[in-house]
């Protein structure tokens, strides 16, 4: 055990930075690399070793439209050029037979890149998708993030068959820890071992941010150099990374050799844009993986991604509120408190709530007061001259640049501060104690690398090192900082603005929800292009592979059918979030219209079903016409959908004028629902029958009520199982800003 503070002096890694991983001027050699002119497809450069992998020898300046073996190939090409898809990804005949080729474009032309085709009928996006199916299931009933990342570790392990898949999370100093592990014991486990930044350098995490998959087939390759190394097009080193084939550092392949791994791959976890951690897969011995098995560990690595984040942002906004309710309750005292300095500290311990601190201090002209543990009024005074009017400061080891702190470090190793005034150093102060801590390292962080006179050289230990962390408090999240950051502002409105006129507070819960929202929306947004890719890659094949038999186009069509599936259920998602975001354009509103409207868009679906239609007089309403379409249109499918056991279908439409709103009413003699359970009926995602029996996405009603909700409107239901349901809802008759004979009410 080894007894460190956390100030020990930075390694020199300039020479990491240096490493030219962009333009290694070669390639790994299990594939081949041609780069073209993306217009005529001539010839711009070539790996040394393309005429032996993919059987193309095309002279500098020759083009791919005189080679006949790959006519294929250029047909392919140019309807891709044309459908303006990211990437280019086809198994094709190409000169001595099939090959894998995936394509790119780049300002020095369009980079294909040619490997071996999957082995079998398993390893194709059709056969993985089964796999990637029963991932999103088990993803999606993960608890936490660490049950997110055993789930992915393990189903990237079944997908590629590495030795060992773990989930390495970055720190903000870059440093990883190993949250989620699956081996077969082959390789040595890593879970819960911490990493130091330097094992993967800046430029290199840039890289996995910017192309999300990294394979290394062979830790002892040796790079097929590409031909010529300067572009014609402007002079530089070809660019290579985004290509899947790009030749490593030799730095990298000497760190693998010393870790005892054969080969490699790497999927980036990306949240909220920026690179959250890397699935990293390892084997003893060489291993290649083909490019559908690495596209489905993209997907997989993407749908982590997001869970990841839907997980994170929702517990920053559970804990957000929750501070913000303290806020709010601080808040409401001190207004009514003779100062703000006397009401804090006669509120002490929501005070310290506000930031989960063990104590708490305010430092103005009249002197300072404390709350709880907090170190001398003599220190605290000197921390406020030493922060200089700095407006927000987070620190969570004071003695690291003020050493006279480890003197009171059990009572105050932490300090959250926030400025109150723009001319004296007033401050208001959060404490927290030291916590001594043991960190397990995977090798010594002060021997990460090894500077030689001719290179860098990695390090060659990864046994566990443990470190003593002392003179730390516990680190202080976002959520206690901006809880930190908005008290102050509402601080300074108190003092210096609007003592006085500060009566209301602004409604943190619609804060919340737009957050929520906005999430939502990024979310649904973001799942869309995958299942179309899904989609299009199944059709294309089933157009291709007209020799297919009766079962494995089953399976394409299944595939289809799940990823349209998918696909709706996120549109309406979609449809959802925007919702909220959605302006609304107000007038009358004639529901007979709406109704009729409706009736005849769902009839040509109902051949061959009995339905007896009862539609009353609807009174004319206020409200969004194309808003309250969509309303009608789903209670009348939803009616339609649970009536469709019946011979005979009934369903009614009435309505009745309540003076100031009118109420609408939807019935039908379906199956019904147990009102048990009607609380849920209105939630996202809630269903109250099984898909099997009834198809839907679970957000229709949720829909609905969010609607007649921005038109002021109630809506409620009744039913009883096989009895049928009634949904009513209400909405205002006239305009609210104006009085029923028309007066606008501020006359």
């Amino acid at each position: 055990m080894n007894d460190l503070q956390p100030s020990a002096s930075a390694l020199d890694l300039d020479a990491c930075a240096a490493e030219p991983i962009r333009i290694p001027g070669a390639i790994q050699p299990h594939g081949g690399l041609l780069v073209v002119d993306p217009q005529t497809l001539e010839r711009l450069h070539a790996s040394a070793n393309l005429a032996e992998v993919a059987g193309i020898d095309l002279a500098p300046g020759a083009s791919l439209c005189d080679i006949a073996e790959a006519s294929l190939l250029v047909a392919e090409l140019r309807r891709w050029n044309t459908a303006s898809e990211p990437t280019f990804l086809r198994a094709l005949p190409v000169g001595r037979g099939p090959m894998q080729v995936q394509g790119h474009l780049t300002s020095q032309g369009l980079i294909l890149e040619f490997e071996a085709p999957p082995r079998s009928e398993g390893e194709t996006l059709d056969g993985l998708y089964p796999r990637l199916r029963s991932f999103l299931d088990a993803i999606g009933a993960a608890a936490d993030v660490p049950a997110i990342g055993r789930a992915a570790v393990r189903e990237m392990r079944a997908l590629t068959g590495f030795n060992r898949i773990l989930l390495y999370q970055f720190d903000q100093a870059g440093d990883g820890v190993v949250i989620a592990e699956d081996g077969d014991g082959v390789l040595p486990s890593y879970l819960g071992l911490r990493f130091p930044a330097s094992d993967i350098p800046a430029q290199a995490r840039e890289l996995y941010r910017l192309n999300r998959i990294r394979l290394i087939v062979s830790a002892d390759y040796r790079p097929c150099p590409v031909e010529p190394a300067v572009s014609p097009i402007d002079g530089r080193p070809l660019d290579l990374s985004l290509a899947a084939l790009r030749s490593v550092s030799p730095v990298h392949l000497e760190y693998m050799r010393n870790m005892g791994t054969g080969s490699s791959m790497s999927v980036s976890i990306m949240v909220e844009g920026r690179l959250w951690g890397l699935i990293s897969g390892h084997s003893r011995e060489p291993k290649h993986v083909n490019a559908q098995v690495r596209t489905a560990c993209d997907v997989l690595g993407q749908v982590a991604s997001l869970q990841i984040e839907a997980r994170e942002q929702s517990e920053r906004t559970t804990e957000r509120f929750a501070l913000k309710q303290v806020e709010t309750e601080l808040l409401a005292r001190l207004v009514v408190a003779p100062n703000f300095q006397r009401g804090l500290v006669d509120n002490g311990l929501t005070w310290t709530a506000l930031a989960r601190a063990s104590g708490a201090a305010v430092h103005t002209a009249d002197g300072v007061l404390m709350f709880g543990l907090t170190p001398p009024k003599e220190a605290i005074a000197e921390l406020a001259h030493r922060l200089g009017g700095e407006e927000l400061a987070v620190i969570e080891s004071l003695a690291q640049d003020w050493p006279e702190a480890e003197a009171f470090a059990e009572s105050a190793s932490g300090a959250l501060a926030i400025s109150i005034s723009r001319l004296h150093p007033d401050y208001i102060f959060w404490f927290r104690p030291e916590v001594v801590r043991t960190v397990d390292w995977g090798g010594e962080p002060a021997k990460a690398v090894d500077s030689r006179a001719d290179r860098l050289h990695p390090r060659k230990s990864f046994e566990s090192w443990n470190e003593q962390v002392r003179l730390c408090s516990l680190p202080w999240r976002p959520a206690e900082i901006d809880a930190a950051r908005s008290f102050r502002n509402a601080i300074q409105d108190i003092v210096l603005r609007r003592a006085e006129e500060r009566a209301e507070l602004t409604s943190q819960l619609q804060a919340s929800n737009r957050e929520l929202e906005s999430f939502s929306y990024s979310i649904s947004h973001d799942l869309r292009a995958p299942f179309r890719h899904i989609v299009g890659y199944a059709e294309l094949l089933s157009e291709r592979a007209t020799e297919l038999d009766k079962t494995s186009r089953h399976y394409l069509q299944s595939i289809a059918d799940a990823a349209k599936s998918a696909g709706t259920l996120v549109d309406d998602l979609l449809n959802f979030s925007q919702l909220g975001r959605a302006s609304l354009t107000f007038g009358k509103v004639d529901l007979n219209k709406l109704v009729a409207e409706v009736r005849r868009t769902i009839e040509p679906d109902l051949a061959g079903r009995r339905i007896t239609w009862k539609i009353g007089p609807l009174p004319q309403a206020w409200g969004d016409s194309a808003m309250l379409r969509q309303v009608i249109q789903n209670l009348l499918d939803n009616a339609v959908k649970y009536t469709g056991p019946r011979e005979e279908a009934v369903i009614e439409v009435s309505g009745e004028d309540l003076g100031t709103h009118v109420r609408c009413v939807v019935r039908d003699n379906g199956v019904g629902f147990d009102m048990t359970y009607v609380g849920k009926l209105f939630g996202v995602f809630q269903r109250l029958h099984r898909t099997e029996e009834f198809e839907g996405t679970g957000i229709g009603l949720a829909l609905v009520k969010r609607i007649i909700d921005r038109h002021g409107g109630s809506i409620d239901a009744q039913g009883a199982v096989g009895q049928g349901a009634c949904l009513a809802f209400t909405l205002p008759k006239i305009n609210p800003g104006r009085r029923p004979d028309g007066r606008s009410k501020e006359t």
